[in-house]
């Protein structure tokens, strides 16, 4: 796994963590609590509920006025005191004049259970939806360079070539893991006439020495990994019996046609490139270009 991968496997993780944790402790709470507008004031329930009836209530012979306790002379009129909207002010009695400050409607409406949901659903639609749209975004983002489906350099193609043909008269296939591909060696003499004449798919065959064919390891019937066959001198896929030469020609078995192979070019410098972004396919060989088999089946 790639380091940009499992940083994103860890960020999603946390994400995760994180919402289970708030969904954890809304649920706990419970249906049953509550809503909090604030702190309990114990000073001020033990004042109310020693306060007596008679002090909170106001008599009405104690607050109406009696005709010649109102009646002033024209000589001493006293102007009331009135609000803005002209009205009377009334003192306001002692005895429920406090200290507690005036709350908004705003910080009044919200209450600990809807501060939890709304930190879960910010957190869910912020951090996980949104970490899982930058997986998804890199997921599905082309890689511009390097890496399987571009242009991958597998080294000088001399060297390759010395592996992949050891000089006893058998074949060698190198795999190359990087492009997912065996490299299997293919004489230029045997390429006119054949299901890879006219294509890009041997480098390095000029000059009479045996070119380079980078064929796919993915069996072309239903995509199993098709393994060597030193005996045979082929490949032979395990999942369903399918059989090829070792230049990838179908020889029996279900799949509908011969591997598939990279398109390759050799570069200035003499280095073996795999392009593994263009994938060749090509149908049965009528002609094989090597026989087989050439000893027993690996199956």
């Amino acid at each position: 796994m790639s380091a940009t991968a499992i940083f994103v496997t860890a960020i999603i993780g946390a994400g995760i963590l994180v919402a289970a944790g708030v969904f954890a402790v809304a649920w706990k709470r419970g249906p049953s609590a509550g809503p909090i507008v604030g702190d309990f004031d114990k000073a001020a329930a033990k004042r109310d509920m020693s306060r007596k009836p008679e002090q909170t209530s106001r008599k009405p012979e104690q607050t109406s006025r009696k005709p010649e306790q109102t009646s002033l002379k024209p000589e001493a009129e006293v102007v009331p005191a009135v609000d803005a909207d002209g009205e009377e002010e009334l003192p306001v009695p002692a005895a429920i004049e406090d200290d507690r400050e005036a709350i908004s409607e705003e910080d009044l409406g919200v209450t600990r259970r809807m501060f939890l949901n709304r930190a879960a659903l910010g957190l869910f639609g912020g951090g996980f939806l949104g970490t899982l749209g930058i997986s998804m975004l890199a997921f599905f983002w082309p890689k511009l360079r390097g890496g399987f489906g571009s242009k991958i350099n597998a080294g000088p193609l001399a060297a390759l070539r010395a592996e992949v043909v050891p000089g006893d008269g058998t074949i060698k296939p190198l795999f190359f893991p990087e492009a997912q591909a065996w490299l299997v060696p293919m004489e230029g003499s045997s390429i006119p006439g054949s299901s890879f004449e006219g294509i890009p798919a041997v480098a390095g065959a000029d000059g009479g020495d045996s070119g380079l064919m980078a064929l796919w390891q993915k069996c072309v019937h239903l995509g199993c990994r098709v393994p060597e066959c030193a005996s045979s001198q082929g490949f032979e896929c395990p999942c369903h019996g399918s059989k090829y030469n070792f230049h990838g020609e179908y020889d029996s078995g279900p799949a509908p046609r011969n591997l598939d192979r990279f398109a390759l070019e050799e570069d200035a410098q003499g280095n073996l490139i795999i392009d593994t972004g263009n994938v060749l396919e090509t149908p049965r060989a009528q002609v094989k270009t090597i026989a087989y088999p050439q000893g027993p089946s690996c199956l």
